[in-house]
Protein backbone atom coordinates (compact mmCIF):
# COMPACT_ATOMS: atom_id res chain seq x y z
CA UNK A 1 0.00 0.00 0.00
CA UNK A 2 1.64 3.26 -1.09
CA UNK A 3 1.92 6.05 1.43
CA UNK A 4 -0.62 8.85 0.97
CA UNK A 5 0.57 11.93 -0.89
CA UNK A 6 -0.18 15.57 -0.13
CA UNK A 7 0.58 18.61 -2.29
CA UNK A 8 1.05 21.81 -0.28
CA UNK A 9 1.55 25.20 -1.91
CA UNK A 10 3.53 27.98 -0.25
CA UNK A 11 5.24 25.48 2.01
CA UNK A 12 8.55 27.21 2.68
CA UNK A 13 7.34 28.97 5.84
CA UNK A 14 4.43 29.59 8.20
CA UNK A 15 1.31 27.48 7.96
CA UNK A 16 2.40 25.73 4.78
CA UNK A 17 5.68 24.60 6.33
CA UNK A 18 3.87 23.39 9.44
CA UNK A 19 1.49 21.34 7.28
CA UNK A 20 4.54 19.81 5.57
CA UNK A 21 6.17 19.00 8.92
CA UNK A 22 3.10 17.36 10.40
CA UNK A 23 2.15 15.31 7.37
CA UNK A 24 5.74 14.13 6.87
CA UNK A 25 5.93 13.12 10.53
CA UNK A 26 2.83 11.00 10.02
CA UNK A 27 4.34 9.17 7.07
CA UNK A 28 2.83 11.08 4.18
CA UNK A 29 4.80 11.81 1.04
CA UNK A 30 4.94 15.60 0.88
CA UNK A 31 5.13 17.42 -2.44
CA UNK A 32 5.77 21.05 -1.61
CA UNK A 33 5.74 24.16 -3.75
CA UNK A 34 7.53 27.39 -2.98
CA UNK A 35 8.98 30.32 -4.82
CA UNK A 36 12.16 29.70 -2.87
CA UNK A 37 13.05 26.57 -0.93
CA UNK A 38 14.21 26.69 2.68
CA UNK A 39 16.43 24.41 4.77
CA UNK A 40 13.43 23.54 6.96
CA UNK A 41 11.39 22.45 3.96
CA UNK A 42 14.29 20.42 2.55
CA UNK A 43 14.19 18.32 5.71
CA UNK A 44 10.54 17.26 5.43
CA UNK A 45 9.45 17.36 1.78
CA UNK A 46 9.97 14.35 -0.44
CA UNK A 47 9.80 16.63 -3.46
CA UNK A 48 9.97 20.39 -3.87
CA UNK A 49 8.59 22.18 -6.91
CA UNK A 50 9.67 25.77 -7.46
CA UNK A 51 6.43 27.57 -8.27
CA UNK A 52 5.34 31.18 -8.45
CA UNK A 53 1.55 31.37 -8.27
CA UNK A 54 1.69 34.38 -10.62
CA UNK A 55 2.97 32.05 -13.36
CA UNK A 56 -0.28 30.47 -14.44
CA UNK A 57 1.36 28.39 -17.18
CA UNK A 58 3.54 26.74 -14.53
CA UNK A 59 0.58 26.32 -12.19
CA UNK A 60 -1.47 24.49 -14.82
CA UNK A 61 1.50 22.38 -15.92
CA UNK A 62 2.25 21.11 -12.41
CA UNK A 63 -0.63 18.64 -12.46
CA UNK A 64 0.87 16.76 -15.41
CA UNK A 65 3.96 15.98 -13.30
CA UNK A 66 2.02 14.39 -10.44
CA UNK A 67 1.04 10.74 -10.83
CA UNK A 68 -1.10 10.26 -7.75
CA UNK A 69 -2.46 12.56 -5.09
CA UNK A 70 -4.64 12.09 -2.05
CA UNK A 71 -4.84 15.66 -0.81
CA UNK A 72 -4.25 19.18 -2.10
CA UNK A 73 -3.76 22.00 0.39
CA UNK A 74 -3.82 25.28 -1.52
CA UNK A 75 -2.11 27.43 1.09
CA UNK A 76 -0.03 29.98 -0.85
CA UNK A 77 -1.38 33.49 -0.67
CA UNK A 78 -0.62 37.16 -0.18
CA UNK A 79 -2.25 39.92 1.87
CA UNK A 80 -0.91 43.03 0.11
CA UNK A 81 -2.07 45.60 -0.79
CA UNK A 82 -3.94 46.22 2.46
CA UNK A 83 -5.93 49.08 0.93
CA UNK A 84 -6.56 50.34 -2.60
CA UNK A 85 -6.38 54.05 -3.32
CA UNK A 86 -4.09 54.42 -6.32
CA UNK A 87 -3.76 52.86 -9.75
CA UNK A 88 -0.66 51.06 -8.49
CA UNK A 89 -2.70 49.63 -5.62
CA UNK A 90 -5.24 48.47 -8.17
CA UNK A 91 -2.60 46.62 -10.16
CA UNK A 92 -1.33 44.97 -6.97
CA UNK A 93 -4.94 44.01 -6.15
CA UNK A 94 -5.30 42.36 -9.55
CA UNK A 95 -2.08 40.42 -8.93
CA UNK A 96 -3.41 39.37 -5.53
CA UNK A 97 -6.50 37.92 -7.17
CA UNK A 98 -4.27 35.79 -9.39
CA UNK A 99 -2.30 34.44 -6.42
CA UNK A 100 -5.17 34.02 -3.97
CA UNK A 101 -8.00 32.96 -6.29
CA UNK A 102 -7.19 32.11 -9.89
CA UNK A 103 -4.01 30.09 -9.38
CA UNK A 104 -5.38 27.84 -6.60
CA UNK A 105 -8.46 27.07 -8.68
CA UNK A 106 -6.43 26.24 -11.79
CA UNK A 107 -4.08 24.07 -9.74
CA UNK A 108 -7.02 22.16 -8.28
CA UNK A 109 -8.39 21.58 -11.77
CA UNK A 110 -4.99 20.33 -12.93
CA UNK A 111 -4.89 17.61 -10.24
CA UNK A 112 -8.60 16.78 -10.09
CA UNK A 113 -8.20 13.51 -11.98
CA UNK A 114 -5.43 12.26 -9.69
CA UNK A 115 -7.35 13.22 -6.55
CA UNK A 116 -10.50 11.62 -7.94
CA UNK A 117 -8.60 8.37 -8.55
CA UNK A 118 -7.60 8.41 -4.88
CA UNK A 119 -11.08 9.48 -3.69
CA UNK A 120 -9.21 12.29 -2.02
CA UNK A 121 -9.76 15.90 -1.00
CA UNK A 122 -9.15 19.40 -2.32
CA UNK A 123 -8.65 21.97 0.45
CA UNK A 124 -7.95 25.71 0.15
CA UNK A 125 -6.97 28.03 2.97
CA UNK A 126 -9.21 31.06 3.13
CA UNK A 127 -10.00 33.59 5.86
CA UNK A 128 -12.93 34.70 7.93
CA UNK A 129 -12.26 38.07 6.31
CA UNK A 130 -13.63 36.55 3.12
CA UNK A 131 -17.07 36.17 4.67
CA UNK A 132 -19.45 38.78 3.26
CA UNK A 133 -21.95 38.03 6.01
CA UNK A 134 -19.41 38.62 8.77
CA UNK A 135 -17.46 41.49 7.20
CA UNK A 136 -16.52 44.44 9.39
CA UNK A 137 -15.18 46.45 6.48
CA UNK A 138 -11.69 47.50 5.47
CA UNK A 139 -9.00 45.47 3.70
CA UNK A 140 -11.11 45.32 0.54
CA UNK A 141 -8.42 43.75 -1.67
CA UNK A 142 -7.70 40.83 0.64
CA UNK A 143 -11.34 40.31 1.59
CA UNK A 144 -12.45 40.24 -2.02
CA UNK A 145 -9.71 37.79 -3.03
CA UNK A 146 -10.76 35.34 -0.33
CA UNK A 147 -14.48 35.79 -1.04
CA UNK A 148 -13.70 35.02 -4.69
CA UNK A 149 -11.67 31.95 -3.66
CA UNK A 150 -14.62 30.74 -1.60
CA UNK A 151 -16.92 31.06 -4.61
CA UNK A 152 -14.47 29.36 -6.96
CA UNK A 153 -14.02 26.45 -4.54
CA UNK A 154 -17.77 26.12 -4.07
CA UNK A 155 -18.17 25.90 -7.85
CA UNK A 156 -15.37 23.34 -7.92
CA UNK A 157 -17.23 21.25 -5.37
CA UNK A 158 -20.10 20.74 -7.82
CA UNK A 159 -17.77 19.39 -10.48
CA UNK A 160 -15.81 17.30 -7.98
CA UNK A 161 -18.88 15.72 -6.41
CA UNK A 162 -19.49 13.12 -9.13
CA UNK A 163 -15.99 11.59 -8.96
CA UNK A 164 -16.24 11.53 -5.16
CA UNK A 165 -13.78 14.30 -4.27
CA UNK A 166 -14.45 16.28 -1.10
CA UNK A 167 -13.69 20.00 -1.28
CA UNK A 168 -13.73 22.74 1.35
CA UNK A 169 -12.27 26.12 2.24
CA UNK A 170 -10.71 26.36 5.70
CA UNK A 171 -10.09 29.39 7.90
CA UNK A 172 -6.94 28.78 9.96
CA UNK A 173 -7.73 31.68 12.30
CA UNK A 174 -5.32 34.41 13.36
CA UNK A 175 -2.02 32.56 13.41
CA UNK A 176 1.40 33.70 14.58
CA UNK A 177 3.28 33.72 11.28
CA UNK A 178 5.00 36.39 9.22
CA UNK A 179 1.62 37.24 7.70
CA UNK A 180 -0.33 37.02 10.96
CA UNK A 181 2.21 38.94 13.02
CA UNK A 182 3.62 38.52 16.50
CA UNK A 183 0.37 39.51 18.23
CA UNK A 184 -1.61 36.60 16.77
CA UNK A 185 -2.89 34.32 19.54
CA UNK A 186 -2.54 30.94 17.83
CA UNK A 187 0.75 29.13 17.12
CA UNK A 188 0.92 27.44 13.70
CA UNK A 189 1.32 24.02 15.33
CA UNK A 190 -2.11 24.31 16.95
CA UNK A 191 -3.86 25.75 13.90
CA UNK A 192 -2.50 23.08 11.57
CA UNK A 193 -3.19 20.24 13.98
CA UNK A 194 -6.82 21.32 14.29
CA UNK A 195 -7.20 21.78 10.53
CA UNK A 196 -5.72 18.35 9.88
CA UNK A 197 -8.25 16.80 12.24
CA UNK A 198 -11.00 18.67 10.42
CA UNK A 199 -9.75 17.58 6.98
CA UNK A 200 -9.70 13.99 8.17
CA UNK A 201 -13.33 14.02 9.25
CA UNK A 202 -14.82 15.99 6.35
CA UNK A 203 -17.02 13.82 4.18
CA UNK A 204 -19.20 14.15 1.06
CA UNK A 205 -21.98 15.93 2.96
CA UNK A 206 -19.50 18.66 3.93
CA UNK A 207 -18.19 19.24 0.42
CA UNK A 208 -18.26 22.85 -0.71
CA UNK A 209 -18.34 24.18 2.85
CA UNK A 210 -16.63 27.20 4.42
CA UNK A 211 -15.24 26.09 7.78
CA UNK A 212 -13.47 27.49 10.80
CA UNK A 213 -10.68 25.23 11.98
CA UNK A 214 -12.85 23.86 14.80
CA UNK A 215 -15.33 22.56 12.23
CA UNK A 216 -18.02 25.20 12.72
CA UNK A 217 -19.22 26.99 9.61
CA UNK A 218 -18.65 30.55 8.53
CA UNK A 219 -21.46 32.60 7.04
CA UNK A 220 -20.87 33.17 3.34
Amino acid sequence: MPMPTVLITGANRGIGLEFARQYAADGWEVIATARQASPELDQVAARIEQLDMQNLDAVVALGSRIDRLDLLIANAGTWKPEQAQTAEDGRAWAAMLVTNTVAPYLLAKSVLRQVADAKGKLMALTSGMGSIGESSGGYAPYRSSKAALNMAWHALSVEAQRPGVVTAVLDPGWVKTRMGGANAPTPPEQSVSEMRALIERLGPDDSGGFFKRDGSRHAW
